[in-house]
């Protein structure tokens, strides 16, 4: 098995782009065969080598390798003319001089489901007498056509949506390659995929339209047509097609929202495809092991961003404590706001990031989320946000403050400051009060992060030792309400 995945370096991996990428490495490492990379530039205004890199980052990011390439299109230009010119001397192709306002006549005299045939397939004169095959210096002129055949139809066979026949008389000749000599799209496809013989094509469904066209291209040539896969859609969970609006829509962005990249591969594989027992959770060995396209759906597939957080939280709770720590402070080094960035090498260093880690670990669905849950135990307690105001004003009016000053009290008492001597202090005082525990860790938690919000409020005390939780107290005491 041979497939290729092939983006247009315009802008960003999608995360269509994204799955389908996974979709042929999963193919090529399942069955031992290759996976070929190409770039599709020939949209010279959008293709640029910042493009190119962002979309090997993301292939790189996500651990997707490949055996050949990169493979640029661009610069097979000569293979391609040499292609070009066989076609036109064997007579599968010709040169035609017509225009959008000929095709449009064309169809209006021969109806508008008849393709496009233009007259210079009998060796006359172009639509619109636009002039003759032959310029004074004896060099062709016109776009390159292709000759569709008059009768009968192309069928695309396709493991996903089964056969689909394209019946000849509706298919406009279809250009090749422009005035100017630049092939087009459909036509450098094809070559390029049968010099690479490729044997699968998997790709979106939105490209199954091209493909009757690709496949006259190999039947001209007299080469055999790979099988096709045309993946469905990527919809949001409102049912329309993925776009910004439903989130993040890149491999870049998911990567800068704190995502993993095993996370994300085992999520985008579920997207159309499904291992047949409801298995949620797999691993890329797994993955590999079990994909096949005959069990991808022909349905639309829906990217919710909350079920990918769902399962990204479930990969982060099984990192070891030492692997989540490299990773958070690897994503708040590139990510994070300027204060987070290096905490981990600062006093009280490693030790303080991973054990501030390890008590998160349950909390957070993503790496992204770290920072806004534990952030305070490295700058000190919010003070000045509108949540932060909104907590203060809610737990530490008159009661919580006396509330507050039971609690210093009762830690300030501690023989030892470790997680069970002070849940001790904490439970004698809501006992004692008789208050729920919300009344009692609240206002705490206000004082030590400035929110209502952090990792277990046992936990959070004992990281920050008797020295620095007391002296965060004093400074909410003293703050007014």
């Amino acid at each position: 098995m041979r497939v290729r995945f092939a983006p247009s370096p315009t802008g960003a991996l999608h995360i269509g782009g994204a799955r389908t990428a996974l979709f042929n490495w999963l193919l090529a490492r399942g069955c031992g065969g290759a996976l070929v990379l190409r770039i599709e530039d020939t949209d010279r205004e959008r293709s640029t080598p910042e493009n190119v890199e962002q979309i090997l980052d993301a292939l790189r990011w996500l651990q997707l390798d490949w055996d050949e390439g990169p493979i640029f299109q661009t610069e097979r230009s000569e293979r391609h003319q040499q292609v070009l010119r066989q076609l036109l001397e064997a007579g599968h192709a010709y040169r035609s001089n017509a225009t959008a306002e000929d095709v449009k006549a064309y169809k209006a005299r021969h109806g508008a489901e008849r393709g496009f045939r233009g007259e210079e397939r009998a060796g006359g004169q172009a639509e619109g007498a636009a002039g003759q095959m032959e310029g004074a210096a004896g060099q062709a002129e016109g776009a390159v056509r292709l000759r569709v055949p008059d009768e009968g139809a192309t069928v695309v066979h396709d493991v996903i949506r089964g056969d689909t026949r394209f019946e000849h008389v509706h298919l406009d000749d279809p250009v090749i390659a422009r005035s100017d000599g630049t092939v087009l799209y459909n036509f450098a496809v094809a070559v390029d995929d049968l010099d690479a013989a490729i044997t699968h094509v998997v790709r979106g469904e939105d490209h199954l339209s091209n493909t009757p066209k690709q496949l006259l291209v190999m039947e001209a040539l007299g080469a055999p047509q790979p099988l096709y896969a045309h993946l469905p859609l990527l919809h949001g969970p409102d049912g329309k097609k993925l776009s910004k609006r439903h989130g993040a829509a890149s491999v870049q962005e998911l990567r800068a929202a704190g995502y993993l990249p095993e996370a994300v591969r085992n999520y985008l594989a579920l997207l159309g495809w499904g291992a047949g027992d409801d298995a949620t959770v797999l691993s890329t060995a797994e993955l590999t092991e079990r994909f096949t396209l005959e069990r991808v759906s022909r349905n639309p597939a829906q990217f919710d961003e909350a079920k990918l957080r769902w399962l990204d939280g479930l990969y982060l709770r099984e990192l070891p404590v030492a692997d989540l720590a490299t990773r958070l402070a690897a994503h708040l080094a590139a990510e994070g706001p300027p204060e987070a960035r290096g905490v981990e090498r600062t006093e009280p260093g490693r030790e303080r990031f991973e054990r501030a880690a390890a008590i998160s670990q349950e909390k957070i669905q993503t790496l992204a989320d770290f920072w806004p849950l534990a952030g305070f135990f490295f700058v000190g307690p919010d003070r000045d946000s509108e949540p932060a105001r909104a907590a203060r004003a809610k737990w530490l009016d008159a009661r919580g403050r006396e509330t507050l000053t039971e609690i210093r009290a009762a830690l300030t008492a501690c023989a030892s400051f470790d997680e069970a001597e002070v849940e001790r202090a904490l439970t004698d005082v809501r006992e004692r009060l008789g208050a729920k525990p919300r009344d009692v860790y609240q206002p705490l938690r206000v004082a030590l992060a400035g929110t209502a919000v952090s990792p277990g409020i046992f936990e959070s005390v004992a990281l920050l030792g008797r020295e620095e939780t007391l002296g965060r107290v004093d400074a909410a005491l003293a703050q007014p309400g």
